[in-house]
């Protein structure tokens, strides 16, 4: 891995459907902004700037990064965009490690953004013609017989996915960042609501939300406040359309999962890792990440689920921030979930604090479940 990278500073904005209150400028700054005095730093102190965001159409804005420089304090400093469709989050915090791993920087500024009120991400996703005629609309439509097949393949009963609704949601109330705050729900409110992409019920989906994440990364020489280590990094993709690719476990999955594994020398993830920030765009991606990633045999995640061993006091915590089920802006969703494990191990995710924890993972998908990106953190240097 080369040298030692930590992350010193997270900043998050709040989560919401509109922030008409700031411009995409404004809302980079205001999660840059936190994460530096998280860190006790100043934009003085930054070497490059790393952004990640999902596709340009969505906004409608092309090349971002060109025009948010100023807004990040990075004119005459080098920045680098990434774009690997949902997974982008990830793999931006994944590309600014590598600059502080491979010895190009010492301090480096990762943050990613969407601000979705100003697109229209489903339609976006919905290939049309002359491209291709529409079988589906959405990224819902497109996972739904994957999410079909996984049940037909393990036997799953219907009601997994409303479990991992009522979790993630339960844990949001607890997250003063997270966009969908949802008192009292329980089973019943989410078999109550439309079936939008069989088996996937409405609040078994992501929302829209705007929103921008950021972190500060540094090297061991230029370490302030307390640090999350990392351990480990891994980035994969398959060809969407590889003959008989298995879009239901992705083998690129597993192989980032086993990458990431090696580096930080975890052999039985369930038992090693103490809370896991997964990205879960439908509730019912839990238990096929679960088995993906190795965290329980093929045919078993969701019984994993329904034992409530990821739940918040469960023994291996997927995501106790509430996850993308409670928040989802886009292009950031990634790095909050990488944001989200450092947090976990430096003792500063508030309330959604899982008691002990040391080592933690963050995990990335995107594109047709092609893009796979994951880090492990942990308390102490590796």
């Amino acid at each position: 891995m080369g040298n030692r990278c930590a992350v010193i500073g997270v900043g998050q904005t709040h989560y919401t459907t509109r922030r008409h209150d700031v411009s995409i400028a404004g809302l980079v700054r205001e999660a840059a902004v936190r994460a530096l005095e998280d860190a006790g730093l100043t934009f003085k102190d930054i070497d490059a700037v790393v952004i990640g965001k999902a596709p340009d159409l969505f906004e409608g804005v092309m090349m971002p990064e060109a025009y948010l420089a100023d807004a990040l304090g990075a004119a005459g400093k080098p920045v680098t965009r990434v774009h690997t469709a949902g997974s982008v989050g990830g793999s931006t915090a994944l590309v600014g490690a590598s600059l502080i791993q491979g010895g190009v920087h010492e301090r480096v500024l990762v943050v990613a953004f969407e601000k979705q009120s100003e697109s229209n991400a489903t339609w976006a996703l919905s290939t049309h013609l002359p491209f291709s005629a529409s079988l589906v609309v959405g990224a819902g439509g497109y996972f739904a017989p994957h999410i079909r097949e996984y049940m037909r393949r393990t036997g799953a009963p219907g009601h997994i996915g409303t479990l991992v609704a009522v979790k993630d949601r339960l844990n949001a109330l607890k997250n003063p960042y997270a966009h969908l705050k949802i008192p009292g729900i329980d089973q019943k409110m989410v078999e109550s609501t439309p079936m939008l992409w069989e088996p996937i019920r409405y609040l078994e989906t992501c929302p829209s939300s705007d929103g921008a994440c950021a972190m500060v990364l540094a090297a061991e020489s230029a370490v302030t406040g307390t640090p999350a280590w990392v351990h480990g990094t891994a980035m994969r993709s398959e060809p969407i359309f590889r003959a008989d690719r298995d879009t239901v476990s992705p083998q690129a999955g597993k192989d980032c999962a086993a990458d990431v594994y090696r580096q930080a020398g975890v052999t039985d993830p369930r038992r090693q890792l103490d809370v896991a920030e997964v990205y879960v765009p439908f509730s019912w991606y839990e238990p096929m990440w679960l088995e993906n990633l190795g965290f329980c045999a093929e045919g078993e995640g969701w019984k994993l689920t329904e034992s409530g061993a990821t739940a918040l006091d469960g023994d291996i915590p997927w995501n106790a921030s509430g996850g993308v089920l409670s928040s989802n802006p886009i292009g950031a969703s990634g790095l909050i979930r990488f944001a989200e494990a450092a947090q976990q191990v430096r003792g500063r995710a508030g309330e959604h604090q899982v008691d002990g924890a040391r080592t933690a993972l963050g995990h990335a998908y995107g594109g047709g479940a092609q893009f796979f990106a994951m880090w492990i953190v942990g308390r102490e240097k590796l």
